[in-house]
């Protein structure tokens, strides 16, 4: 979707505003005419707890279309039959679009038993979640009852929609959907930052394979020049942090033994909270290195 500014929005026609909002909520057009009548929204906020109210306002029978008109995660089916494009690229996100055949049918599984239990497809934010993370959810919500997972799938549609007006409405406030991934080495053996430090982020996965999202070197600081994710959530998940720190001590003529006694120093580590700041540094000498989690 083009960005649009808040203040267009409240300066729209009705039809244009509806035309604007139709697919901040999946195949759901009715909300954004609701939403139409209550302008001008101060901010982005303001627009996304309305947006709320009216769903939560709904009959039963209204939020349960609402639930319906979602598609499955990972369907085949479904994505050869066309996703919308918001729908595709939150999907892709989350690497739904190349899964392993372990994991295509893990989700078709998850998603048989779940539509079958509860008559509507299972709706998780992907934006917030790793593959592994995905899977893990749909076993988790299978052991709820149908009022549970109707509220749920209703908080899923909440953080869905604020992650769309987040890339699609310009505003002065914001709101609070992303998350953040930095790290730093310091070098204890000569007690200053570590320059030059080539660092991999990977994201680990349980059935199909593990992938690299993000690679950086250090700066000056001994940190990335930007967050090694950032703008967006944090996936929950499991990830490593690579450093290749033996190049680094040979080019400054520490002696290291042959084959060094530290190479690569692998981290790993777990993003439970997807909208917060998970600073994870490296403290470092040819011998020894240490981590936690900071801020």
């Amino acid at each position: 979707m083009p960005q649009i500014s808040l203040s267009e929005l409240n300066a729209a026609d009705k039809a244009d505003f509806v035309a604007a909002l139709a697919n901040v909520v999946e195949y759901s057009p009715w909300l954004a005419e609701q939403l139409a009548e209550k302008r001008p929204f101060a901010g982005i906020n303001q627009l996304h707890t309305a947006l709320m109210a009216v769903i939560q306002a709904a009959e039963p029978d209204v939020q349960l279309a609402l639930i319906r008109a979602h598609p499955d995660l990972a369907n085949k089916t479904q994505r050869a039959a066309g996703l919308t494009a918001e729908s595709t690229d939150e999907q892709n996100s989350a690497g739904l679009d190349r899964l392993s055949d372990a994991e295509y049918s893990a989700f078709e599984r998850v998603n048989n038993a779940y539509r079958d239990k509860f008559g509507f497809p299972c709706i998780v934010c992907v934006r917030r979640h790793t593959r592994d993370s995905v899977l893990r959810d749909f076993e988790t919500r299978l052991l709820n009852i149908s009022k549970t997972e109707t509220r749920r799938a209703i908080e899923e549609i909440g953080r869905i929609s604020a992650l769309r007006l987040d890339q699609f409405v310009l505003a002065d406030d914001k709101l609070k959907v992303h998350g953040r991934l930095s790290t730093h080495v310091l070098d204890n053996h000569a007690g200053k930052p570590a320059a030059g430090i080539p660092v991999e982020l990977v994201e680990l996965a349980a059935l199909g394979e593990s992938r690299v999202i993000a690679r950086a070197v250090t700066n000056a600081d001994g940190r990335t020049d930007q967050p090694l994710i950032g703008g967006r959530p944090l996936p929950i998940g499991r990830y490593e942090l690579k450093f290749r720190i033996a190049g680094y001590y040979a080019e400054r003529n520490v002696p290291l033994s042959e084959p060094p006694f530290l190479d690569e120093i692998p981290l790993r580590f777990a993003v439970s909270e997807p909208e917060n700041h998970y600073h994870v540094p490296l403290l470092v000498t040819p011998w020894s290195y240490s981590t936690y989690r900071g801020s």
